[in-house]
Protein backbone atom coordinates (compact mmCIF):
# COMPACT_ATOMS: atom_id res chain seq x y z
CA UNK A 1 0.00 0.00 0.00
CA UNK A 2 1.59 3.19 -1.27
CA UNK A 3 0.74 6.68 0.72
CA UNK A 4 -0.29 9.11 -2.27
CA UNK A 5 -1.48 12.76 -1.94
CA UNK A 6 -3.30 14.17 -5.30
CA UNK A 7 -3.90 18.28 -4.80
CA UNK A 8 -6.77 19.55 -5.92
CA UNK A 9 -10.47 17.77 -5.93
CA UNK A 10 -12.04 18.68 -9.35
CA UNK A 11 -12.91 16.05 -12.43
CA UNK A 12 -9.28 15.05 -12.56
CA UNK A 13 -7.76 15.36 -9.24
CA UNK A 14 -10.77 13.27 -7.20
CA UNK A 15 -11.52 10.54 -10.12
CA UNK A 16 -7.84 9.70 -9.68
CA UNK A 17 -7.75 9.91 -5.81
CA UNK A 18 -11.00 7.46 -5.65
CA UNK A 19 -9.27 5.02 -8.73
CA UNK A 20 -5.97 5.10 -7.12
CA UNK A 21 -7.39 4.21 -3.42
CA UNK A 22 -9.68 1.83 -4.78
CA UNK A 23 -6.43 -0.23 -6.17
CA UNK A 24 -6.00 -0.11 -2.30
CA UNK A 25 -3.53 2.52 -2.09
CA UNK A 26 -4.20 5.35 1.19
CA UNK A 27 -4.79 8.42 -0.92
CA UNK A 28 -5.64 11.73 0.86
CA UNK A 29 -6.86 14.45 -1.62
CA UNK A 30 -6.36 17.84 -0.27
CA UNK A 31 -7.61 21.56 -2.22
CA UNK A 32 -7.36 24.73 -0.38
CA UNK A 33 -11.42 24.73 -0.86
CA UNK A 34 -13.05 24.02 2.49
CA UNK A 35 -16.31 23.99 0.99
CA UNK A 36 -15.45 21.48 -1.35
CA UNK A 37 -13.37 19.49 1.19
CA UNK A 38 -16.32 19.95 4.00
CA UNK A 39 -18.41 18.44 1.25
CA UNK A 40 -16.48 15.75 0.35
CA UNK A 41 -16.62 14.39 3.59
CA UNK A 42 -20.34 14.28 3.73
CA UNK A 43 -20.26 12.28 0.10
CA UNK A 44 -21.51 14.96 -1.65
CA UNK A 45 -19.85 15.63 -4.91
CA UNK A 46 -18.65 19.02 -6.62
CA UNK A 47 -18.77 17.49 -9.99
CA UNK A 48 -21.39 14.96 -11.60
CA UNK A 49 -19.30 11.85 -12.96
CA UNK A 50 -21.26 8.33 -12.90
CA UNK A 51 -20.33 5.93 -10.58
CA UNK A 52 -17.92 8.44 -8.62
CA UNK A 53 -20.33 9.04 -5.34
CA UNK A 54 -20.21 5.16 -4.88
CA UNK A 55 -16.71 4.97 -5.34
CA UNK A 56 -15.38 7.71 -2.86
CA UNK A 57 -17.95 6.36 -0.34
CA UNK A 58 -16.79 2.55 -0.60
CA UNK A 59 -13.18 3.68 -0.34
CA UNK A 60 -13.68 6.65 2.64
CA UNK A 61 -15.76 3.59 4.53
CA UNK A 62 -12.62 1.38 3.94
CA UNK A 63 -10.10 3.95 5.10
CA UNK A 64 -8.07 4.14 2.29
CA UNK A 65 -9.35 7.66 1.20
CA UNK A 66 -9.45 10.71 3.03
CA UNK A 67 -9.83 14.70 2.71
CA UNK A 68 -7.76 17.67 3.71
CA UNK A 69 -7.18 21.30 3.16
CA UNK A 70 -4.07 20.87 5.40
CA UNK A 71 -0.52 20.68 3.37
CA UNK A 72 1.35 19.57 6.83
CA UNK A 73 -1.24 16.57 7.18
CA UNK A 74 -1.47 15.58 3.25
CA UNK A 75 2.34 15.56 2.75
CA UNK A 76 3.08 13.60 5.95
CA UNK A 77 4.88 10.64 4.75
CA UNK A 78 3.31 10.90 1.55
CA UNK A 79 5.43 9.21 -1.17
CA UNK A 80 3.68 10.46 -4.25
CA UNK A 81 2.17 13.59 -4.87
CA UNK A 82 0.18 13.98 -7.73
CA UNK A 83 -0.87 17.95 -8.60
CA UNK A 84 -4.13 17.78 -10.60
CA UNK A 85 -5.46 21.75 -10.69
CA UNK A 86 -6.58 24.01 -12.83
CA UNK A 87 -4.62 25.60 -15.58
CA UNK A 88 -7.20 28.00 -17.33
CA UNK A 89 -6.54 29.59 -21.09
CA UNK A 90 -5.39 33.27 -20.60
CA UNK A 91 -5.96 36.01 -23.25
CA UNK A 92 -3.80 34.98 -26.12
CA UNK A 93 -4.13 31.08 -24.83
CA UNK A 94 -1.56 30.75 -23.11
CA UNK A 95 -2.04 28.46 -20.04
CA UNK A 96 -2.68 30.10 -16.85
CA UNK A 97 0.06 28.14 -14.16
CA UNK A 98 -0.77 30.18 -10.98
CA UNK A 99 -2.04 27.55 -9.18
CA UNK A 100 0.03 24.78 -10.71
CA UNK A 101 3.38 27.06 -9.13
CA UNK A 102 1.72 27.75 -6.16
CA UNK A 103 1.28 24.18 -5.34
CA UNK A 104 5.09 23.61 -6.16
CA UNK A 105 5.83 26.46 -3.61
CA UNK A 106 4.00 24.49 -0.71
CA UNK A 107 5.13 20.88 -1.39
CA UNK A 108 8.17 22.69 -0.85
CA UNK A 109 7.54 24.28 2.08
CA UNK A 110 6.23 21.26 4.11
CA UNK A 111 7.73 18.38 2.24
CA UNK A 112 10.02 16.31 4.74
CA UNK A 113 10.55 12.96 3.14
CA UNK A 114 11.76 12.05 -0.21
CA UNK A 115 9.23 13.17 -2.62
CA UNK A 116 8.16 12.13 -6.02
CA UNK A 117 5.89 14.82 -7.89
CA UNK A 118 3.26 13.83 -10.72
CA UNK A 119 1.98 16.45 -12.78
CA UNK A 120 -1.28 15.73 -14.30
CA UNK A 121 -2.10 18.95 -15.46
CA UNK A 122 -2.10 19.97 -18.43
CA UNK A 123 0.42 22.23 -19.12
CA UNK A 124 3.13 23.56 -21.68
CA UNK A 125 6.01 21.72 -22.77
CA UNK A 126 8.88 22.47 -20.56
CA UNK A 127 6.39 23.30 -17.38
CA UNK A 128 8.34 19.98 -15.50
CA UNK A 129 11.24 21.77 -15.73
CA UNK A 130 9.80 25.08 -14.13
CA UNK A 131 8.47 23.06 -11.78
CA UNK A 132 11.21 21.87 -10.34
CA UNK A 133 13.23 25.05 -10.38
CA UNK A 134 10.05 26.23 -8.48
CA UNK A 135 10.59 23.37 -5.84
CA UNK A 136 14.34 23.36 -5.33
CA UNK A 137 14.49 27.14 -4.92
CA UNK A 138 11.39 27.20 -2.30
CA UNK A 139 12.43 24.09 0.04
CA UNK A 140 13.08 25.00 3.50
CA UNK A 141 16.16 22.59 3.45
CA UNK A 142 16.82 20.18 0.76
CA UNK A 143 14.85 17.36 0.43
CA UNK A 144 15.59 15.17 -2.53
CA UNK A 145 12.69 14.90 -5.33
CA UNK A 146 11.61 14.08 -8.58
CA UNK A 147 9.34 15.54 -11.01
CA UNK A 148 7.39 13.07 -13.49
CA UNK A 149 4.47 13.99 -16.11
CA UNK A 150 1.66 11.82 -16.23
CA UNK A 151 -0.89 13.59 -18.49
CA UNK A 152 -4.60 12.56 -18.33
CA UNK A 153 -6.72 11.24 -21.00
CA UNK A 154 -9.97 11.00 -18.98
CA UNK A 155 -13.71 11.99 -20.63
CA UNK A 156 -16.20 13.57 -18.38
CA UNK A 157 -19.20 11.17 -18.11
CA UNK A 158 -16.92 8.02 -18.25
CA UNK A 159 -13.97 9.09 -16.29
CA UNK A 160 -13.67 6.13 -13.81
CA UNK A 161 -13.73 3.77 -16.61
CA UNK A 162 -11.15 5.29 -18.57
CA UNK A 163 -8.80 5.48 -15.59
CA UNK A 164 -9.57 1.75 -14.94
CA UNK A 165 -9.09 0.86 -18.52
CA UNK A 166 -6.53 3.30 -20.02
CA UNK A 167 -5.46 3.02 -23.55
CA UNK A 168 -2.06 3.68 -22.54
CA UNK A 169 -0.67 5.19 -19.42
CA UNK A 170 2.57 8.25 -20.59
CA UNK A 171 4.84 8.90 -18.08
CA UNK A 172 8.08 11.61 -18.84
CA UNK A 173 10.98 12.44 -16.06
CA UNK A 174 14.70 13.16 -16.24
CA UNK A 175 15.05 10.32 -13.57
CA UNK A 176 14.41 6.56 -14.80
CA UNK A 177 14.17 5.49 -10.92
CA UNK A 178 11.14 8.00 -10.21
CA UNK A 179 9.12 6.93 -13.64
CA UNK A 180 9.87 3.73 -13.12
CA UNK A 181 8.29 3.71 -9.64
CA UNK A 182 5.24 5.47 -11.22
CA UNK A 183 5.11 2.96 -13.30
CA UNK A 184 4.49 1.07 -10.36
CA UNK A 185 1.47 2.41 -9.15
CA UNK A 186 -0.03 1.58 -12.77
CA UNK A 187 0.86 -1.72 -13.11
CA UNK A 188 -2.57 -3.20 -12.07
CA UNK A 189 -4.23 -1.52 -14.64
CA UNK A 190 -2.96 -3.65 -17.39
CA UNK A 191 -2.52 -1.19 -20.15
CA UNK A 192 0.97 -0.47 -22.14
CA UNK A 193 3.24 1.89 -20.15
CA UNK A 194 5.46 4.30 -22.44
CA UNK A 195 8.47 5.54 -20.77
CA UNK A 196 9.73 8.82 -22.01
CA UNK A 197 10.94 12.58 -21.14
CA UNK A 198 9.31 15.50 -19.52
CA UNK A 199 8.97 17.28 -22.46
CA UNK A 200 7.71 14.75 -25.04
CA UNK A 201 5.26 13.66 -22.30
CA UNK A 202 3.53 16.94 -21.58
CA UNK A 203 3.39 17.21 -25.68
CA UNK A 204 1.45 13.54 -26.36
CA UNK A 205 -1.14 15.32 -24.30
CA UNK A 206 -1.42 18.46 -26.47
CA UNK A 207 -1.30 16.24 -29.93
CA UNK A 208 -3.30 13.80 -29.01
CA UNK A 209 -6.41 16.84 -27.89
CA UNK A 210 -5.55 18.36 -30.68
CA UNK A 211 -5.68 15.70 -33.06
CA UNK A 212 -9.20 14.53 -31.51
CA UNK A 213 -10.25 17.78 -31.78
CA UNK A 214 -8.91 18.30 -35.91
CA UNK A 215 -11.22 15.05 -36.55
CA UNK A 216 -14.43 16.86 -35.36
CA UNK A 217 -13.51 20.26 -36.87
CA UNK A 218 -12.95 17.72 -40.10
CA UNK A 219 -16.56 16.15 -39.97
CA UNK A 220 -18.15 19.02 -39.45
CA UNK A 221 -16.18 21.07 -42.55
CA UNK A 222 -17.48 17.94 -44.24
CA UNK A 223 -21.13 18.18 -43.56
CA UNK A 224 -20.84 21.74 -44.72
CA UNK A 225 -19.85 20.57 -47.89
CA UNK A 226 -22.45 17.28 -47.77
CA UNK A 227 -25.52 19.86 -47.36
CA UNK A 228 -24.58 21.56 -50.59
CA UNK A 229 -23.92 18.73 -52.51
CA UNK A 230 -26.51 16.23 -51.39
CA UNK A 231 -24.96 13.63 -49.46
CA UNK A 232 -25.84 12.99 -45.94
CA UNK A 233 -23.08 13.40 -43.04
CA UNK A 234 -23.84 10.50 -41.16
CA UNK A 235 -23.71 7.62 -43.84
CA UNK A 236 -20.55 9.47 -45.27
CA UNK A 237 -18.96 9.06 -41.75
CA UNK A 238 -19.76 5.49 -41.00
CA UNK A 239 -18.41 4.72 -44.66
CA UNK A 240 -15.31 6.62 -43.39
CA UNK A 241 -14.88 4.65 -40.15
CA UNK A 242 -14.75 1.41 -41.35
CA UNK A 243 -11.48 2.18 -42.64
CA UNK A 244 -9.37 1.21 -39.70
CA UNK A 245 -6.74 3.95 -40.94
CA UNK A 246 -9.10 6.70 -39.97
CA UNK A 247 -11.70 4.97 -36.91
CA UNK A 248 -15.13 5.86 -36.52
CA UNK A 249 -14.60 7.90 -33.48
CA UNK A 250 -14.81 11.42 -33.35
CA UNK A 251 -16.58 11.61 -36.55
CA UNK A 252 -19.86 13.14 -35.68
CA UNK A 253 -21.06 16.32 -37.37
CA UNK A 254 -22.70 18.78 -34.68
CA UNK A 255 -22.34 22.11 -33.29
CA UNK A 256 -18.68 21.27 -32.13
CA UNK A 257 -16.08 20.57 -29.14
CA UNK A 258 -16.66 21.86 -25.84
CA UNK A 259 -15.68 21.65 -22.16
CA UNK A 260 -12.35 22.06 -20.51
CA UNK A 261 -9.97 20.48 -22.74
CA UNK A 262 -10.31 20.60 -26.36
CA UNK A 263 -10.56 23.95 -26.60
CA UNK A 264 -7.99 25.39 -23.86
CA UNK A 265 -5.42 22.59 -25.35
CA UNK A 266 -5.70 23.58 -28.71
CA UNK A 267 -5.44 27.03 -28.11
CA UNK A 268 -2.43 26.75 -25.76
CA UNK A 269 -0.74 24.67 -28.01
CA UNK A 270 -1.07 27.06 -31.35
CA UNK A 271 -0.28 29.63 -28.79
CA UNK A 272 3.12 27.46 -28.05
CA UNK A 273 3.86 27.23 -31.32
CA UNK A 274 3.48 31.01 -32.67
CA UNK A 275 5.50 31.58 -29.82
CA UNK A 276 8.58 29.91 -30.77
CA UNK A 277 7.75 31.38 -34.70
CA UNK A 278 5.81 28.76 -36.04
CA UNK A 279 2.73 29.16 -37.94
CA UNK A 280 -0.18 26.81 -37.02
CA UNK A 281 -2.09 27.13 -39.54
CA UNK A 282 -4.36 23.73 -39.15
CA UNK A 283 -4.80 24.59 -35.54
CA UNK A 284 -6.12 27.82 -36.45
CA UNK A 285 -8.45 26.33 -38.77
CA UNK A 286 -9.51 23.64 -36.19
CA UNK A 287 -10.52 26.83 -33.93
CA UNK A 288 -12.01 28.82 -36.51
CA UNK A 289 -14.59 25.79 -38.22
CA UNK A 290 -15.60 25.10 -34.36
CA UNK A 291 -16.00 28.48 -33.55
CA UNK A 292 -18.57 29.11 -36.76
CA UNK A 293 -20.99 25.66 -35.63
CA UNK A 294 -22.55 28.17 -32.47
CA UNK A 295 -23.48 31.24 -34.86
CA UNK A 296 -25.04 28.67 -37.74
CA UNK A 297 -27.42 27.10 -35.96
CA UNK A 298 -28.98 29.93 -34.81
CA UNK A 299 -28.77 30.89 -38.94
CA UNK A 300 -30.61 27.72 -39.65
CA UNK A 301 -33.10 28.57 -37.43
CA UNK A 302 -34.11 31.71 -38.85
CA UNK A 303 -33.99 30.23 -42.08
CA UNK A 304 -36.23 27.82 -40.84
CA UNK A 305 -39.07 29.93 -38.81
CA UNK A 306 -37.69 33.66 -40.00
CA UNK A 307 -37.11 36.44 -37.25
CA UNK A 308 -37.03 35.28 -34.13
CA UNK A 309 -37.97 38.24 -32.29
CA UNK A 310 -41.05 37.46 -29.96
CA UNK A 311 -40.72 33.47 -30.33
CA UNK A 312 -40.30 31.19 -27.98
CA UNK A 313 -36.72 28.64 -28.43
CA UNK A 314 -36.66 25.52 -26.48
CA UNK A 315 -33.01 23.86 -25.67
CA UNK A 316 -33.05 20.23 -25.59
CA UNK A 317 -29.40 19.63 -23.22
CA UNK A 318 -27.33 22.06 -21.77
CA UNK A 319 -24.22 20.37 -20.80
CA UNK A 320 -20.94 20.83 -23.42
CA UNK A 321 -21.75 16.67 -23.83
CA UNK A 322 -23.72 13.86 -22.28
CA UNK A 323 -23.07 12.24 -18.64
CA UNK A 324 -21.97 15.37 -17.12
CA UNK A 325 -23.17 19.02 -15.73
CA UNK A 326 -19.91 20.32 -17.30
CA UNK A 327 -20.65 23.66 -18.71
CA UNK A 328 -17.06 25.32 -19.74
CA UNK A 329 -17.02 26.19 -23.40
CA UNK A 330 -20.85 24.53 -23.60
CA UNK A 331 -22.06 25.64 -27.16
CA UNK A 332 -25.43 26.42 -25.25
CA UNK A 333 -24.14 29.58 -23.55
CA UNK A 334 -23.25 31.14 -26.90
CA UNK A 335 -26.61 29.78 -28.86
CA UNK A 336 -28.91 30.96 -26.09
CA UNK A 337 -27.19 34.45 -25.72
CA UNK A 338 -27.59 34.95 -29.70
CA UNK A 339 -31.20 33.71 -29.33
CA UNK A 340 -31.65 36.91 -26.50
CA UNK A 341 -30.18 39.01 -28.40
CA UNK A 342 -32.42 38.91 -31.60
CA UNK A 343 -35.19 39.14 -28.81
CA UNK A 344 -36.39 35.48 -28.51
CA UNK A 345 -37.37 33.91 -25.46
CA UNK A 346 -35.17 30.55 -24.11
CA UNK A 347 -36.35 27.98 -21.98
CA UNK A 348 -34.33 24.64 -21.48
CA UNK A 349 -33.41 21.17 -19.70
CA UNK A 350 -30.67 19.37 -19.06
CA UNK A 351 -31.11 15.97 -17.31
CA UNK A 352 -28.30 17.20 -14.63
CA UNK A 353 -26.49 20.61 -16.05
CA UNK A 354 -29.30 23.21 -14.91
CA UNK A 355 -28.03 23.64 -11.66
CA UNK A 356 -24.91 24.68 -13.20
CA UNK A 357 -26.25 26.42 -15.69
CA UNK A 358 -28.66 28.94 -14.24
CA UNK A 359 -25.77 31.04 -12.88
CA UNK A 360 -24.55 31.08 -16.93
CA UNK A 361 -27.98 31.67 -18.62
CA UNK A 362 -29.51 34.76 -16.92
CA UNK A 363 -33.44 35.26 -18.23
CA UNK A 364 -33.46 31.33 -19.59
CA UNK A 365 -36.24 29.40 -18.05
CA UNK A 366 -35.08 25.83 -16.58
CA UNK A 367 -37.94 23.55 -17.10
CA UNK A 368 -38.59 20.33 -15.37
CA UNK A 369 -38.82 18.12 -17.96
CA UNK A 370 -38.41 17.82 -21.85
CA UNK A 371 -42.25 18.58 -22.31
CA UNK A 372 -42.43 21.81 -19.81
CA UNK A 373 -39.87 23.06 -21.87
CA UNK A 374 -41.54 22.35 -25.63
CA UNK A 375 -44.52 23.65 -24.46
CA UNK A 376 -45.65 26.66 -26.41
CA UNK A 377 -42.07 26.71 -27.95
CA UNK A 378 -41.69 28.16 -31.91
CA UNK A 379 -39.17 25.75 -32.47
CA UNK A 380 -36.44 22.96 -30.69
CA UNK A 381 -32.46 22.92 -30.45
CA UNK A 382 -31.24 19.74 -30.01
CA UNK A 383 -27.78 20.85 -27.91
CA UNK A 384 -26.82 17.84 -26.29
CA UNK A 385 -26.88 14.71 -27.66
CA UNK A 386 -28.01 12.72 -23.90
CA UNK A 387 -29.20 9.31 -24.67
CA UNK A 388 -32.67 9.57 -23.39
CA UNK A 389 -33.19 12.38 -25.46
CA UNK A 390 -33.59 9.79 -27.91
CA UNK A 391 -36.53 8.54 -26.65
CA UNK A 392 -38.95 10.82 -25.92
CA UNK A 393 -42.20 11.16 -26.77
CA UNK A 394 -41.99 12.86 -30.32
CA UNK A 395 -45.49 13.09 -31.15
CA UNK A 396 -45.91 14.50 -27.46
CA UNK A 397 -43.44 16.95 -28.20
CA UNK A 398 -45.11 17.79 -31.09
CA UNK A 399 -48.32 18.68 -30.20
CA UNK A 400 -46.87 20.72 -26.86
CA UNK A 401 -45.53 22.96 -29.52
CA UNK A 402 -46.70 26.19 -31.22
CA UNK A 403 -45.14 24.85 -34.36
CA UNK A 404 -43.05 21.74 -34.60
CA UNK A 405 -40.12 23.06 -35.69
CA UNK A 406 -37.06 21.16 -34.36
CA UNK A 407 -33.12 21.73 -35.40
CA UNK A 408 -30.98 18.71 -34.27
CA UNK A 409 -27.47 20.17 -33.48
CA UNK A 410 -26.33 16.42 -32.66
CA UNK A 411 -28.35 14.73 -35.42
CA UNK A 412 -29.63 11.85 -33.30
CA UNK A 413 -32.85 12.00 -34.96
CA UNK A 414 -33.43 10.33 -38.41
CA UNK A 415 -35.09 12.99 -40.43
CA UNK A 416 -37.60 10.98 -42.36
CA UNK A 417 -39.33 9.63 -39.31
CA UNK A 418 -39.49 12.94 -37.41
CA UNK A 419 -40.41 14.98 -41.12
CA UNK A 420 -43.20 11.41 -41.12
CA UNK A 421 -44.39 12.96 -37.22
CA UNK A 422 -45.41 16.43 -39.07
CA UNK A 423 -41.79 17.92 -37.67
CA UNK A 424 -39.98 20.39 -39.88
CA UNK A 425 -36.77 19.12 -39.28
CA UNK A 426 -33.20 20.23 -40.03
CA UNK A 427 -30.00 18.69 -39.03
CA UNK A 428 -26.00 19.21 -39.84
CA UNK A 429 -25.10 17.58 -43.04
CA UNK A 430 -27.80 15.52 -43.75
CA UNK A 431 -27.82 16.19 -47.68
CA UNK A 432 -30.86 15.15 -49.36
CA UNK A 433 -33.00 14.65 -46.14
CA UNK A 434 -32.48 18.23 -45.63
CA UNK A 435 -33.16 20.94 -47.20
CA UNK A 436 -31.98 19.86 -50.24
CA UNK A 437 -35.76 17.56 -50.14
CA UNK A 438 -38.05 18.81 -52.05
CA UNK A 439 -35.71 20.55 -54.23
CA UNK A 440 -35.03 19.46 -57.97
CA UNK A 441 -31.35 18.52 -57.92
CA UNK A 442 -29.23 19.29 -60.90
CA UNK A 443 -26.22 19.22 -61.43
CA UNK A 444 -24.25 18.66 -64.98
CA UNK A 445 -22.59 15.39 -65.75
CA UNK A 446 -18.95 15.93 -68.00
CA UNK A 447 -18.30 12.56 -69.37
CA UNK A 448 -14.65 12.49 -69.97
CA UNK A 449 -13.88 11.15 -73.88
CA UNK A 450 -12.43 7.35 -73.69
Amino acid sequence: MKQICVIGVGYVGLVTAACFSDLGNRVIALDISEERIEGLKRNEMPIYEPGLEELVDRNVSAGRLSFTTSYPEAMEKTEFAFIAVGTPSGVDGEADLRHVAAVARTIAEYMRTPLIIINKSTVPVGTGDWLAEIVSSNQARPVPFSVVSCPEFLREGSAISDFMNPHRTVLGSLDPEAAEKVAQLHLPLRAPIMLTDLRTAEMIKYASNAFLATKISFINEIANICEELGADIKEVSVGMGYDKRIGPFFLDAGLGYGGSCFPKDVKALAYMAADKGRHPQLLNAVMDINNDRRPMVVSRLKEMIGELDGCTIGLLGLSFKPNTDDMRDSPSVDVAKSLQEQGAKVRAFDPVAMKVAAPLLPGVEMTPDPYSMAEGCDAVLVITDWNEFKHLDLERIRDLMKQPVLFDGRNIYEPEKLRSLGFNYRGFGRGYNDHMLDAEFEQDVVVAPA
